[in-house]
């Protein structure tokens, strides 16, 4: 019996070339979107699962009430390391990283930039990234030793085994090689070349060991381990009140547990609670693997139902010679899962042509793992689910005509038998409005934020992190620079301008002892202003013929609007229990999101190290002048490679989730077009094909060509108006509550709405008059013969 359901299945499809083409098609490329969006989906929720104890692990962070709202913080204080390992009974564990940062490390001739952490020796114990050698219990115990990777490895000492060699560090400290771990997942939340201990920072970092008892300080990030991974309730509730017990009293402060395994998908905090974050795009893009794979099982069903009155006589001869109904159910079964099979394997074969591309669109490194029999259960999973769905609809409707009527030719495929194709088709279309809507409202999304005034130039500047040569020969770098003719100026701060790494309180005036406003922080050297080509929009920048400048501040215009001042320059504003001297208003510059509102600001004249920030002069060779900069920096900063980045193109990384969106949502969205299109050309022409007999009586009545190609594409154009009009307002509340997380947005303009519904329904009549036209031109006297 499976035997003969397969040698019909095959002549039937073999029979209906060009519709089993039109099937495999769709379904081919609606699973092979679906695998590669799920390939990324996988990815993006597997983040940190390797790590053995990743549902025991957390990061404190802190929740702080002012400036009306509840602001969360994932910096604590230092002294919280030591305080949490008896804060609570059932913490097991707890250590403290820093930021990570890129360091110089020199084995012989070979000096590498590598990025990597200063860690406490608990650090290997708690997250156990898997040793090669060395032991991970001791490996950071000592506070000259470092832990690589085995990358890092291979390329400072061409081996992996070198435990007991030394490294040398920032050109200062010798290091002892005491552990190599296997190089990090992509899908770690630390990305790591090294680890050097805690202790070692301590010993060469003054500033380290003077905030050890310090609890005013948020510069730091704690993590602990719980003994039991569903205690995270209880624990949080023993330590929140901490931070208040040691005196921060100012503001309303406690901290909170933020477990390892959702420190991927949920990053974003609104009023202490979780709020969006990576986790909506992960359901934003599931759901158009889901849909666009259901668009693809509508093409099927469709076109199924749609040759019901071929198929009618051989389900009547069927039945007619004894076959039952559960047996005809099983025949379109089985048609359909070998339509599902062969279109699925046409999928992989895609996927494996796409992902080098898909890969460097999405700026990940995936793959299809063959050997997993995850991935096998899944995807087979998807190829039975889509030929059940695909065939459900046809088996059932096909297997239920009476064989009686099949044979004497009165198959009913009248208004009723057709409504549901036209439910389908109108599903198919809306879809694909809501993706082209959606489209179109990101593009405008990321036009707006570009098209911002960023209240400094970015042509021309670089900015390249300092180092201790740098910052002792600072006057001298930028006296040689300006005499090469090829920079304008430069200036160093804490902070590049694409972020703000540093926040603190400030007091003025007149503002209410209530009021807590956490402002961004810069410190800087001199030409601040000039270098970066913003505008005094009051007073001045730091001067050199000022000596008084060392305890005077510059405020932002965001700053003197919240602050309300009359006369600003020339007022004492309070700071770190200091007064400082306001000299000048700066014009905001946007440093933060592109997406909200300029935050207030202060600077300082202080070195806290971070870049240093040179503009070139605009010239049409840009190689020649970056090799005059090199070449002053490799005097001055011998020891380290040069290295730098454009502002630009920093500021370009800001955009890369919503590009992300942008380009995924246009590629799918073209590709349910097409889905679509392919399956709206099947259906036009199986109903033409159906009414072939109707239009040639037409045609000898008299009709027009004209007037048959209006009436085949009528209905049509009905299903697509309707699909728009109830698609399009699901779109928009759709989009309304996507654009809710920007506090700079876009508006939904009606002409959105108005394209997008005019080209659904030309491309509709296109498809769909095309094949009107064949029908309508056709000689009516071979559809009329046999009457």
């Amino acid at each position: 019996m499976l035997k003969n359901f397969f040698k019909v299945a095959l002549r039937n499809l073999r029979r209906n070339s060009l519709y089993s083409v039109i099937n495999i098609s769709g379904l081919s490329i609606g699973i092979a979107c679906s695998i590669l969006i799920l390939l990324w989906v996988k990815d993006e929720t597997s983040y940190d699962a390797f790590i053995p104890k990743a549902d025991k692990l957390h990061q404190v962070w802190v929740n702080a009430e002012f400036d009306g709202s509840v602001q969360s913080w994932n910096s604590v204080p230092l002294p919280t390391y030591e305080e949490m390992k008896n804060a609570h009974a059932k913490i097991a564990n707890s250590a403290v990283a820093g930021w990570g940062a890129e360091r110089l490390m020199a084995v012989g001739d070979i000096r590498l930039m590598k990025r990597g952490y200063y860690v406490s020796n608990e650090f290997l114990d708690m997250f156990e990234f898997p040793m090669l050698y060395g032991d991970r219990s001791e490996a950071l115990d000592d506070p000259s030793s470092i832990v690589i990777s085995e990358e890092a490895a291979m390329t400072l000492f061409g081996k992996t085994d070198v435990v007991g060699e030394f490294i040398k560090v920032e050109d200062t400290s010798t290091l002892k090689v005491t552990g190599v771990v296997k190089n990090v997942p992509q899908n770690s939340s630390f990305q790591f070349h090294y680890l050097i201990p805690w202790k070692h920072r301590e010993s060469i970092n003054e500033w380290v060991v003077n905030n050890k008892t310090n609890w005013g300080n948020y510069s730091f990030q704690v993590y602990i381990e719980l003994s039991d991974a569903n205690a995270m309730d209880e624990v949080e509730t023993g330590i929140k009140d901490i931070l208040t017990e040691k005196g921060q009293t100012d503001v309303p402060r406690e901290f909170f547990l933020h477990p390892m395994l959702r420190w991927r998908l949920h990053t974003s905090f609104e009023n202490g609670v979780e709020a969006g974050g990576q986790h909506e795009y992960v359901k934003l893009f599931t759901g158009i693997a889901l849909f666009i794979l259901i668009i693809a099982c509508i093409n099927f069903m469709n076109l199924a139902t749609a040759r019901s009155e071929r198929r009618a006589r051989e389900v009547g001869i069927r039945k007619s010679l004894g076959s039952r109904r559960e047996q005809l159910i099983m025949q379109f079964y089985g048609e359909s899962l070998l339509i599902s099979f062969i279109s699925y394997a046409i999928a992989i074969l895609l996927v494996l042509v796409c992902l080098p591309s898909y890969n460097n669109l999405v700026d990940k490194k995936l793959a299809i793992d063959f050997v997993s029999s995850e991935f096998w259960m899944f995807t087979l999973l998807i190829v039975f689910l889509t030929g059940f769905i695909s065939g459900s609809y046809p088996s059932l409707y096909l297997s239920s005509f009476n064989p009686v009527k099949t044979l004497k030719g009165k198959v009913s495929i009248g208004k009723n038998a057709n409504l549901p194709r036209k439910i389908l088709v109108m599903f198919q279309f809306g879809f694909a409005v809501i993706l082209i809507i959606s489209t179109v409202v990101i593009l405008k999304q990321i036009d707006l934020a570009k098209n911002r005034d960023l209240g400094y130039a970015q042509e021309g500047l670089i900015t390249i992190p300092v180092t201790d040569d740098i910052r002792e020969n600072h006057d001298l770098i930028k006296q040689d620079l300006l005499r090469t003719g090829a920079v304008v100026n430069m200036t160093r701060s804490n902070s590049s301008l694409t972020s703000i790494n540093s926040n603190n309180f400030l007091g003025w005036p007149g503002k209410p002892e209530s009021q807590k406003v956490m402002f961004a922080t810069i410190t800087t050297a001199y030409d601040y202003a000039e270098t970066v080509g913003a505008e005094m929009i009051m007073g001045r920048d730091f001067s050199r013929e000022f000596a008084t400048d060392s305890s005077s501040i510059v405020i932002n215009k965001a700053a003197l609007d919240l602050m309300q001042l009359e006369n600003p320059i020339g007022t004492q504003l309070d700071l770190w229990g200091e007064k400082r001297t306001l000299i000048g208003v700066i014009d905001n510059i946007l440093m933060g999101s592109p997406y909200e509102q300029v935050r207030p600001l202060f600077m300082v004249l202080d070195d806290w190290g971070g870049s240093v920030t040179v503009r070139l002069k605009p010239t049409a060779d840009m190689q020649a002048s970056m090799a005059q900069v090199q070449e002053v920096f490799e005097r001055h900063n011998p020891a380290y490679p040069f290295d730098y980045s454009f502002v630009d193109v920093d500021f370009q990384r800001k955009y890369t989730t919503i590009n992300l969106t942008r380009k995924l949502s246009t590629i799918f969205a073209v590709l349910t077009i097409f889905i679509t299109g392919l399956g709206l050309f099947g259906l036009a022409s199986y109903t033409a094909e159906q009414r072939i007999k109707e239009i040639g009586i037409r045609k000898v009545l008299g009709a027009s060509v004209g007037s048959l190609v209006g009436l085949m594409s009528r209905d049509f154009a009905k299903l697509v108006m309707l699909a728009f009009v109830v698609s399009a307002p699901v779109a928009y509340f759709l989009l309304d509550s996507y654009l809710q997380r920007y506090t700079i947005r876009t508006t939904i303009d009606w002409w959105i709405f108005a394209i997008t519904g005019a080209f659904a329904l030309v491309f509709a009549l296109v498809v769909v008059m095309n094949q009107a036209r064949r029908a309508a031109v056709a000689n009516p006297v071979s559809s009329l013969r046999n009457e």
